[in-house]
Formats: C-alpha cells, structure tokens, sequence
C-alpha cells in the first residue's frame, strides 16, 4: 500500500502538469513566429541567394540610413518554415502580422491566401484548412516598399523602410473564439460612456466567431480586476449559429472608480473577457482599462479628470541608427525612459501608427498620446500627400479603421490625427478629410479629431481641434513671431482650439560656435547652442500661453530621411533632443528636463562640447531644477545666479584665459549637493 502511495506521490506533478497543460492548450495560444526566416529580393531568382534573418527586419538599415535617396524600394521575400502538429486539427489557426511595409502578400505553402495594403497597421489571415497537419508548411511573405499611388502615405519627410519590420504571431484558438479577425484587433472594444470621480459605466463590445458549422451556446463573461481583486463581474449565455461572426454587448458599471491620471496615477484596470462552453473555459484575453475623462478648451487648454493639464510634449519616430524601424522592445523600453527622464507627458507618434508595445507602455506611465494614420504631406519637397483617385480614398479609410479599433483600448490616446501638412492645390482634400473625419467619430465617439497643418485653408476647420507645425527662428522669422502668430489665431478664431503640433531646430552635437548665430537650415552647418536659444525662446512663448491645448517638439530623437543633405550628414533630420543612437542627449533636452521633470534635482552646463573656445569674453549657461547655483572659472568664483522661471542660470562677461580652463558650477543647497563641469581651451 506504502508503495503504491509513494508511486502516486510520484507521479502527481507529472499528472497535475499534463493537466496544465490540457487546459492551457484548451485556451488560446500565441507563438512568436520572429525566428529564423530566409531573405532574398525578388530579383535574386538563383538559388542559395537567401540570408537567414530574424525578426523585425527591413532591408533599408544600411542604404537609406547613408542617405542614399533611391535606396532599395522594391520586392523582398520572406519565407520560412512552420512544423503544423497533428494535436492542432479541430483548432483555428491564425498568422498575424503587427507590420509589414508596404504591402504583404502572403502565401502558405506557396497558394496566395491574402493581401495587405499599408505598411503601419497590422492584419490577420486565418489559415486553418490551408495547411498540413503533422508536416512542415511554407509561409511566403512577398514585401513590396515600392512607391504606390494608391496607398498612404504617398510622400513624407522620413524613410518608406521596407521589411516585415514589427512582430509575427501565430494565434491557435478553439473553433469557438474571441476573433481576432476584426482588423486585427483583440476584438473586443471598451466604451467609456460615463467615468467621473463617482461613478463610471464601460461598454464591452465583443467579437465573437464560431468556426464550427453546429450551432453553439456559449457563456460571455467579463471580470474587471484591480491587481488579483475582481472589482466587477459580467455573464451572459449566447447562441451562436454556425461558421458565423457575432457582436455581443455587456454592461458594466461601479461607483468611486480608480481612474487613469496621466503621469500622476496611470492606474490601470484589467479587463479579462473569457468565453465558456459546458463549462469549460475556450478563450480567453485580457485588455488594459484605464478610466479617465477629459476635455480641451479653446481658453484654457487640456484638462483631464477635471483638472488642467499642460501637455509637455514631443513628437517620436519609430526608427533608430543601425536597425533602421525594425526596432525590438528593449529600444522602445529606452525611448519611453528617455521621455520619462526629460518629464514628457505626452506624445505625438508621428506620422503613423507606430507599435502596439510602445502604446501599452505609453498607458503603463501616463503618457497622453496623439496617434495618426499616415495622411502626409510634401512638407517643403515636392509631389503630393493627395491623389483623388477611389482606391487611394479607401484604403485612407481601412488604415484609419484599422488604428481605431487596433489601439481603441489604450487610455493614453487621447486624440486621432488626419492628417499632416496636405495642400489645397490641385486634388484638393477638403472633402475627403471631411469623411474621415466622419468615419472616425462612427468608429469613436468617445476621442476628438485632429490634425497638423502648416497653412492655412478650410482643411484647418474639419476636426475636432487643430495644430500647427511651426517653425519660427529655424526655417524663417524668430522665435518672437510665434508667439505674434498664436495670439493672431486666437483672436481672429477664438472658439477653436489651437495646439503646436511641431516646432524644433537642427543641432549637431560635433557643431560648436562661441557666438549666437542663426544659420541656414539647408547647410552643413547646424551649431548646437542656435537649437538651445531656440526652444528657450520657443517654450517661452508657449507655456505663457494657457490656450495652446499642446506642444510638441519636433523631434524627440533624430530620425532618418535619405534625401536630407544637410546638418553634419546626410541622411539625417537632427531635429532630435536626443541623437539617433540615442547615445547623447543634446543641450536642448536638459533644458526641457529643468523645465519639465521637477522630481529628480538636475544642474547642468550647457555648451559644453564647445571644448576649442575664441572668444575671451563668455556668456556661461546652466539648467537646473533648483533655486541657485555658483559659478566657478579655474577655481576662481563668478557669483551666484538664481535660476528664472525658464530653469535658466546665466553669468554674463566671464573671462577665460588663453590656455586650459575649467568651468564648474555647484548648487548652493547644501541638503542637496549637485555640480556641473567641463574644460575648453581658449
């Protein structure tokens, strides 16, 4: 009996993890498919010609970023080879890409079995019945970055990179699923319709499939959960027809919600939506619920949860030196810190949508995020953001379903953008903003619509709110012309609401001058200290301004675009605060750091790459978060200086001497010790 006992005893974790595993396989599966595929163009039609890559990919990280204009936008094949096992009959099979530029065709075991046109949004096949069990199957990939006139964007000031650049998923479900086929979403959609300190109520929109051709009935359930706490639960019993799609509906509503507060409290929900049948457990997902209100006023700005907010922010492409867009999490975990260092709380992620982690990330640290779909125009280049023709104009339409019901759950987007920079001349596209606009309150009721303009026209007066790229004391005028324009525009159209959607300055940290000089935006020549002055003057000018609902700096980052011939080389906007490796973080971003992040005490010196000095006279600046601080040349003092409302500390008429020198300074709170210092020659 002992020996029975103790070979049972032996045996049960065995037993307990097969179980395990039955029931996990009984649920939804989600395999990483990045690994191990083979790359060739389409022109390479001798065989061995493939490399071996993994995923995310672009062939454009070597020539665009050496700004090469006419890098390769063409055909590239992806292909590589999936092991379908036998336990998978009876299951539904789905491959889901996050993005592909531009357009994916893609073939299982080399039949056509779908294509995608936008190389921003992500999309699904299923391909259940489409291969074979218990063999290797061939997935085929043919990417094509070409230039299309039936595809947005059809221009932009950045790189068209192409590859299967974001993540692949393979997704196994029951025949009886949450669908994932709705857009490529999570397929389920929560509506806030009423959230206040008090009381909230959230609509549960869910898409239900049934790939069986029985009838069956199953039992919808959705529980909210505040850590391992179930705060609310939901049920209903639902019929579901054969091989058919359902939308189901649930309700629920509390009093005293934690809500979503930005930066302060991104206190986030989860809503775990499960499907059952006899009560077995077949599907299940869960999606971030972050309950919050908010509103912009063409007086006084942003408000969120009731309370005004002035919305710090910076614009972000997703690309990066050496990897090109193929960029993985631990480069996005970076771009998220780097914001949160400088005390961004909000983003424009410009000018398309960009990966589904960085907006999870985005709702993990209360950042507010403008995204837009990929409607660009020229900017200061040539050709055209609009073509009239029908094919443009619905594919306009799926991609900018395609972001709203993709990213509809994520509490941190706060606004959907249009648009960016169009013209009225020629194919004038008034009209069809005027649909999307349309189409993205069918699609959303509950977000505003807006738009980046760099004119103006009726285009500015069809969203919900508006902003502007500008540029004054970079591209044209000074910096005091903003602040001229702004307060022109508010009087003139007092009941809109009016944002910079844009405004920066080129910087090279290798470019260094001891004068203050403007220069030409088209040259070599991009001195760091012009982009300080600058946003100093630009970030004054509106942050006095409490009807400006946000302001974002263009760029964050550095960003690659081949036919830029300008700064230190070509290739490059460096626009950024920080450079494209993100290895150095300019001037400009230490300012905005005093400005912005008053929690971690900061001291910094501006200029000090500017190491080989001509001038015996200098003015020295630092930022700091704190009230003063003292200047030290060689040891010698230069006096204190207290720090303006701008964060700024400035010691005017310093000598040098001819030779080393050393430039120190240190704060004068001695509960919190913080110095700054560098050596220049003179």
């Amino acid at each position: 009996m002992r020996t029975r006992f103790l070979f049972f005893v032996r045996l049960l974790p065995v037993v307990l993890f097969v179980l395990g595993s039955m029931a996990a396989f009984a649920q939804r599966q989600d395999i990483s498919l990045n690994d191990n595929w083979k790359f060739r163009f389409s022109h390479q039609v001798q065989k061995g010609t493939e490399i071996r890559v993994d995923l995310p990919h672009t062939w454009n990280a070597q020539d665009a970023l050496s700004g090469k204009i006419d890098y390769k936008r063409g055909i590239g094949n992806y292909e590589k080879e999936l092991f379908v096992r036998p336990e998978w009959k009876g299951k539904r099979l789905f491959i889901r890409f996050e993005g592909v530029n531009n357009i994916a065709d893609v073939f299982i075991n080399r039949r056509h079995i779908g294509e995608h046109r936008g190389g921003y949004g992500a999309f699904i096949f299923e391909i259940t019945g489409k291969v074979e069990y218990g063999k290797e199957n061939s997935i085929l990939v043919r990417v094509n970055n070409g230039e299309q006139l039936d595809i947005m964007p059809l221009v932009g000031d950045f790189n068209f990179y192409g590859g299967i650049y974001r993540d692949v998923h393979l997704l196994i479900t029951d025949e009886t699923c949450i669908s994932p086929l709705d857009y490529a979403s999570s397929g389920v959609r929560l509506i806030q319709d009423s959230v206040s300190y008090e009381y909230a109520k959230v609509r549960a929109l869910v898409e239900l499939s049934n790939g069986n051709t029985a009838n069956q009935e199953v039992e919808l359930n959705i529980r909210l959960l505040d850590g391992k706490k179930v705060v609310k639960e939901e049920m209903k019993k639902v019929n579901l027809s054969g091989t058919s799609t359902m939308q189901q509906e649930l309700v629920f509503e509390m009093n005293q919600p934690h809500l979503w507060n930005g930066r302060q409290d991104p206190f986030l929900y989860q809503a775990e939506i499960s499907l059952s049948r006899n009560g077995k457990l077949v599907d299940c997902i869960t999606q971030p619920l972050g309950l919050r209100f908010y509103r912009i006023d063409p007086d006084k700005g942003f408000f969120l949860n009731g309370k005004h907010l002035s919305l710090r922010g910076v614009c972000r492409h997703q690309d990066r030196s050496e990897v090109g867009n193929a960029l993985r999490t631990q480069h996005h975990d970076e771009d998220a810190a780097l914001m949160l260092e400088m005390g961004v709380n909000s983003v424009r992620l410009a000018h398309y949508p960009q990966a589904t982690y960085f907006y999870d990330l985005m709702d993990k640290n209360g950042i507010i995020v403008w995204a837009e779909i990929p409607f660009v125009g020229p900017g200061g280049y040539n050709d055209k953001g609009f073509v009239d023709l029908p094919a443009f104009r619905a594919n306009g339409k799926e991609q900018l379903k395609e972001l709203i019901r993709q990213h509809y759950n994520h509490p941190s987007i706060c606004v959907w953008g249009l648009f960016n920079e169009l013209t009225e001349i020629g194919d004038n596209p008034v009209e069809y903003i005027k649909e999307l606009n349309v189409l993205a309150h069918q699609e959303d009721a509950t977000r505003p619509t807006t738009s980046a303009s760099n004119q103006m026209g009726d285009l500015n007066f069809i969203t919900d709110v508006i902003a502007w790229n500008r540029y004054d004391g970079w591209y044209g005028g000074t910096p005091a012309d903003l602040g001229k324009w702004l307060d022109g525009m508010h009087k003139k159209h007092p009941k809109i609401c009016i944002a910079i959607s844009e405004y920066g300055a080129g910087a090279s940290i290798y470019h260094q001058q001891d004068s203050l000089t403007k220069t030409i935006p088209t040259s070599w020549w991009h001195p760091e200290n012009w982009q300080t002055y600058y946003h100093i003057e630009n970030w004054k000018t509106i942050s006095s301004r409490p009807y400006v609902w946000g302001s974002f700096v263009w760029n964050m980052f550095d960003f690659g675009a081949a036919h830029r011939t300008e700064g230190d080389r070509p290739g490059i906007n460096d626009k950024g605060l920080v450079t494209f490796d993100r290895k150095v973080r300019k001037d400009a971003f230490y300012f905005y750091k005093a400005n912005w992040n008053k929690e971690e005490p900061m001291l910094y010196l501006a200029g000090k790459r500017n190491i080989i000095r001509s001038q015996r006279l200098q003015t020295i600046i630092a930022f700091t978060n704190q009230p003063e601080a003292e200047l030290f040349v060689n040891g010698k003092s230069c006096g204190k200086a207290a720090a303006d409302q701008y964060a700024v500390l400035e010691w005017k008429n310093v000598e040098l001497q001819s030779g080393e020198n050393e430039i120190k300074v240190v704060s004068t709170n001695k509960k919190q010790p913080l110095s700054d210092s560098f050596r220049c020659r003179l």
